[in-house]
Formats: C-alpha cells, sequence, structure tokens
C-alpha cells in the first residue's frame, strides 16, 4: 500500500505531465490575445483597470464571442499575463464584474506608437501554423536523422521563404523584433568594443534593424547589412548602412570586424565552419574579429532564461536544417576548426551572449 508521500508524489507526476502535454493552450490564449490587440485596448485606457465590456467594445466583430474572451482572459490571469480584480461592493452589494489590467508581461506584447521592444511579432510568428507544423515532425526527425521543417513543407526554411513573399514578411517581422529587444543589451554590455571598429558587416542582418541600431549608438562604424537577396530586396533605407545581397557559404563582404546574431545556432557545425572560415578571410588578420551574439548552453543553470534556451534548441531543431544551441564546449570546437582559436565570452541582460572570436 502506498504511502502519503508516495500517493502525493503520483499525484504530483500526474499534474505534470498533464500541464506539460497541454502547454500549447498557453500559447495559443496569448495568441489570440495579441491577434485581437487585448494589450493595446486594455493600454488605450491607461494600462487598466478595465472590464471585459470595455474590452470586448474595441475589438471589431458584428457578432464578438465575449464568453469566448472571458475564458481566454480566465487563463491568461492565471499565467501573469494580465492581472484582474473584482469590482468594489457598490450600495453593499456584491459585484461580479472583474476589472483587468496590463502586467510587466503584457506591455511586451503591445504593437501601438512607441511600442518598439514589442515581442508581438514573434508571438504570431512562432504560433503560425507553417512555423508549428514542423514541430509534429519530431519523432520521425528521431527515426530518421532528417529535417522536420523539410519533412512538412518539402522544402529548407530559406527556400520556402523567398517563395512565399507572406511567410518572408512574417518571419522577417519576426526576427526583426527580436533584434531590436537583443540590440539593447548587447550595446550595454559591448560599447567597448564597437568603439574600436571603423567598419561592420552584419552576417544576416535581415532587413537591418539590428545594425541600424549599432549605427546610432556608434556613427563612426560604417555598417554593412548582408543577406540573401530576397531578404534585403524588402530592407528599408538606414543611415549609415549600406544593403548588400549574397550567400555568406560563398563570401563575405570586408570589414573590420563581423557581427552575426543568431545565425549560428539556425546551422550545423559542418556549415558553421564553412562560415566562419569565409568571417576569417573577410577581416584584416591582425585586428580583426568576429562578434557572435547568441545563445551559450548551460543545461543545469537556474537563471530566469536557462530554460528558454534549452527550449531555443528545439525551436531550431524545428525550422533549421541542422541548427542547434550549444554550450561552451561545442563553440569552442567551431571556432578552432573555422579559424578562431582565441575567444571570450561576454554575458548580456538578455538570452543571448557576446562571442568575441579572434583569428590569432
Amino acid at each position: 500500500m502506498e504511502s502519503l508521500d508516495e500517493t502525493e508524489a503520483t499525484l504530483r507526476g500526474q499534474a505534470h505531465v498533464l500541464n506539460l502535454l497541454h502547454a500549447y493552450a498557453d500559447s495559443m490564449a496569448l495568441k489570440c490575445a495579441v491577434e485581437l490587440r487585448v494589450p493595446d485596448i486594455i493600454h488605450s485606457y491607461g494600462g487598466g483597470p478595465v472590464t471585459l465590456a470595455q474590452i470586448a467594445s474595441r475589438i471589431p466583430s458584428p457578432s464578438l464571442g465575449t464568453a469566448y474572451l472571458a475564458r481566454i482572459m480566465r487563463l491568461l490571469v492565471r499565467e501573469n499575463i494580465f492581472s484582474a480584480n473584482r469590482c468594489q461592493p457598490d450600495g453593499g452589494h456584491e459585484s461580479h464584474e472583474i476589472l483587468y489590467s496590463l502586467t510587466p508581461s503584457s506591455r511586451w506584447l503591445l504593437q501601438g506608437p512607441g511600442s518598439e521592444l514589442s515581442l508581438a511579432p514573434l508571438v504570431l510568428m512562432e504560433n503560425h501554423p507553417w512555423l508549428m507544423s514542423p514541430w509534429h515532425c519530431f519523432g520521425n526527425c528521431v527515426k530518421t536523422g532528417g529535417i522536420a521543417f523539410e519533412m512538412a513543407h518539402g522544402r529548407k526554411i530559406w527556400d520556402f521563404a523567398s517563395e512565399n513573399p507572406e511567410f518572408n514578411h512574417l518571419f522577417n517581422d519576426g526576427m526583426a523584433c527580436v533584434s531590436g529587444i537583443m540590440v539593447r543589451g548587447i550595446i550595454e554590455v559591448y560599447k567597448d568594443g564597437f568603439e574600436r571598429v571603423g567598419s561592420l558587416v552584419d552576417v544576416g542582418g535581415g532587413i537591418g534593424k539590428t545594425l541600424a541600431e549599432i549605427i546610432k549608438s556608434f556613427p563612426h562604424i560604417q555598417g554593412i547589412n548582408f543577406d540573401l537577396p530576397h531578404v534585403v530586396a524588402t530592407a528599408p533605407a538606414h543611415d549609415g548602412v549600406i544593403h548588400v545581397g549574397g550567400n555568406m557559404f560563398e563570401t563575405i563582404p570586408h570589414a573590420d570586424a563581423v557581427f552575426m546574431r543568431g545565425i549560428m545556432h539556425d546551422w550545423g557545425d559542418e556549415d558553421c565552419i564553412k562560415i566562419l572560415k569565409n568571417c576569417r578571410k573577410a577581416i584584416p588578420e591582425k585586428n580583426g574579429k568576429v562578434i557572435i551574439a547568441d545563445i551559450v548552453l548551460k543545461p543545469e543553470g537556474n537563471s530566469m532564461f536557462d530554460k528558454t534556451r534549452l527550449v531555443m534548441d528545439l525551436v531550431m531543431m524545428a525550422h533549421c536544417s541542422g541548427g542547434k544551441e550549444r554550450d561552451e564546449l561545442e563553440w569552442k570546437k567551431i571556432l578552432e576548426e573555422g579559424g578562431f582559436p582565441r575567444y571570450n565570452i561576454i554575458k548580456t541582460p538578455s538570452l543571448l551572449s557576446i562571442i568575441e572570436a579572434y583569428p590569432l
């Protein structure tokens, strides 16, 4: 017969599995709130408190399912995306109406003017069926060693983006919002590193948002935003930045330093080594360097971002051809084989670390 402690442990195990298998509900509720712009609606009332009726009145629909909205809000309150309080009793009668307000979490989901640091585009990107479907292929990936995205869509993610303008726009918006957030932390801790750079090429720089932010803080730098031709074709003009289309596996424009944010984790070791060898050719041998802003895994770590870093490793498995996150030893291996025997890791106030790599 089980002891009370054993019974408790068994029940906790059941609850744990049930919570994990239904974890998708959190993402879907979050996506729904972003699509309906619920955070922006509450923000338009000064951040709250507001009633459900007030929120519903700002959602354009001839037949709004307010009861559905209430249930979605209830879960998001439980997850601290929004806060909720009952109305104060009036005239001795208890009120059942709930008042909602923004929290520090939901402020990251604002999309209106002045919301440059927003995760909303990433919520919409990562939860789109195009990017969710590869997750259902993990079992076959393990059995065959295949690529999840290719199993789901019949081609690599970069080819899919080049052939599908809607996906390309969705993906670029998601990546740009991450860039805007991460670059703040990078600039904050790497001021001395950028001060000594005269020209900088951002490899895989997308539409140039990251590089533009760096140039704003360090206007002496000549910036080159380098990405695939179909990506830079949609890039807006930025002061101090020129856009160059090309393929990093073939050649990289010359500069004092190469910058790569969230690029290396898209590729397997062999491809990363090819990229690094091309980086070495692009920079001066004596004073050149590669600045890599990427995740450094600590599987046993307990900081606020360590679990997210492990999750990101599976995101790479879902979306990329051989992409993965790496711990320090794995970084050391590809850096050395790519021609960079000396490196330094600098922490930032974000998911990412800065890895300075030198050819000598």
